[in-house]
């Protein structure tokens, strides 16, 4: 489950000719055959794939406001130690001049790294065991990862803007949909709300400021890993990277590597559920590398934290733009008030399915 940030309303961004010969005077890739647009993930970072007779590599612009160089630095410091340990991640292209990771003209960042071509999750047992196994070889990488730059923390657990986003949800939603039942809307926010605050409150009693922490990938979604075949080609896109506690990266992950699609136009239309065959594979494979993390209590809160995670990150693009990516929100809305009480009613199968392994 994924949508374009705050501005999906907007065009998709894209380099200008000036730009692009600026930025590229920058680096010493060689001789260009070819440069297309990749038109993939946020439309406020405009990528392109630039193809010489060596290599492939993938040039992107920072979203505003993911580009400040503080928090670059942190992203591009991880992804160095995690290419140094044989991590299966893109490798960072430095500048010319000084083999500086990050570009900065003006008030842009850019950055380049070889480009992967992999293939898009199969959704088998296959693929999301090696989805979890990916997951939790990152995290046990990440135990000694240290920074010169400051760690980012937080996350959808006990989000602090939850309840003004939440209250500012209605408005947008009315803004973008005049005739929407503003009645039905706001009785599935306050039950949205009850919904969150009650599992939010399971997590924390359940011991969540106490659960093993570290750095996390913070989007593990079908979308930032890529494969061939089942196996996993490589993790892209570590830009909401933070510290926070593991358990949090792994049940966004059993989320996103499970819920079940729909493929209709129409949202009323789509399967409601996570794929149980698909969790209990995820979650072996994480068990096999770093099950030490996830005692009895911290699998206990994943289903409470699958409703944080399903809950807020509808509730932010849909605050601020009425719609999640292209979908309206009132619609978007209705299928998650549908998971989060599938979640609720097979939340005892869910804990089964997270049973250790070895």
């Amino acid at each position: 489950m994924q949508a374009d940030e705050p501005a999906a309303r907007q065009e998709r961004l894209s380099f200008d000719r000036d730009e692009l010969a600026m930025v590229m005077s920058h680096y010493d890739i060689g001789v260009i055959e070819s440069i297309r647009p990749l038109l993939r993930g946020s439309r406020q970072a405009p990528k392109l794939v630039i193809r010489t007779p060596q290599e492939s590599y993938l040039l992107k612009k920072r979203a505003p406001g993911r580009d400040q160089p503080q928090r670059v630095a942190f992203t591009h410091s991880l992804m160095v130690h995690l290419y140094e340990q044989g991590y299966p991640i893109p490798r960072l292209v430095g500048t010319r001049l000084d083999n500086n990771s990050m570009l900065q003209l003006d008030t842009s960042v850019y950055e380049m790294f070889t480009f992967v071509d992999g293939s898009r999750y199969l959704r088998d047992t296959k693929s999301a065991r090696h989805a979890g196994i990916a997951l939790g070889h990152m995290h046990r990488l990440l135990e000694q990862f240290t920074s010169p730059f400051s760690f980012p923390t937080g996350g959808y657990h006990d989000f602090p803007e939850f309840e003004k986003r939440l209250d500012a949800t209605p408005a947008a939603v009315q803004a973008r949909e005049p005739e929407v039942d503003m009645a039905a809307l706001g009785a599935r926010i306050d039950r949205l709300r009850s919904r969150f605050i009650d599992a939010r409150d399971r997590a924390t009693m359940l011991g969540y400021a106490n659960f093993p922490s570290g750095i996390g990938h913070g989007d593990w979604h079908p979308g930032n890993v890529l494969f061939r075949g089942a196996a996993v080609a490589a993790v892209i896109d570590f830009d909401s990277a933070r510290a926070e506690p593991c358990a949090s990266d792994v049940a966004n992950g059993i989320l996103q590597f499970t819920m079940q699609i729909g493929t209709s136009r129409d949202p009323d239309n789509w399967p409601i559920g996570l794929e149980l065959p698909l969790l209990r594979s995820f979650w072996a494979g994480y068990d096999d590398m770093c099950g030490a993390k996830v005692d009895g209590s911290v699998r206990a809160a994943i289903p409470w934290l699958i409703i944080e995670a399903l809950i807020v990150e509808s509730v932010l693009p849909i605050s601020t733009t009425g719609s999640f990516g292209r979908i309206p929100g009132s619609a978007f809305l209705r299928i998650i008030d549908d998971q989060v009480e599938w979640v609720l009613a097979h939340a005892d199968a869910i804990n089964a399915g997270l049973e250790r392994t070895s």
